[in-house]
This record gives structure tokens, sequence and C-alpha cells, in this order.
């Protein structure tokens, strides 16, 4: 069975759950129930008590992919146009 998202495979950490969530522009309670997790749950995930595993790492992967999210460890912050950047045709 193939799988349409390269879920999973993705290692998060503390900064690119933060840089994700700020990439989408939404608070961690609103991703939160996007996930279906607790507010508490990406709290710890952003502080570094726990990592995200299993379906919840996927899903994770799932939300990035969908919201065009791209992160460069190497800068240790997110690839996004903002709406102040000029765009190169």
């Amino acid at each position: 069975m193939d799988n349409k998202y390269d879920a999973g495979r993705r290692e998060w950490d503390r900064d690119k759950i933060r840089a994700l969530r700020q990439h989408m522009g939404v608070t961690q309670r609103e991703l939160a129930e996007r996930m279906g997790t607790r507010q508490q749950t990406i709290s710890e995930w952003e502080l570094g008590l726990y990592k995200p595993r299993g379906a919840s790492s996927t899903l994770l992967s799932i939300v990035a992919e969908r919201a065009e999210f791209k992160y460069n460890a190497n800068e240790g912050k997110s690839k996004k146009v903002r709406k102040t950047d000029k765009i190169k045709w």
C-alpha cells in the first residue's frame, strides 16, 4: 500500500513543532484542537518535555504537508514567504 504522505519519517523536535504552529498562525490550543489532543500536550512538545511519536508524529507530518511547511534545520526556521517579502517571478 502506497502512503500518500511521507508521514512518520520526519523527526519532530520542539523547534520544528513551534515553527510549524507559527507558520500556520495558530495558538497551541488551536493546533491541539485540529489534532484532537490537549493544549498541554502541544506545550509539553514545545518545551521539549516529550516528543510526539506514532500517530501524533504522523499527524504532524500530514498537517505540515497540507500547510506547505518547509523546515530548514540548519537555520532553525521555517521557510515561508511572508507578505512583506518580494516574490521573484
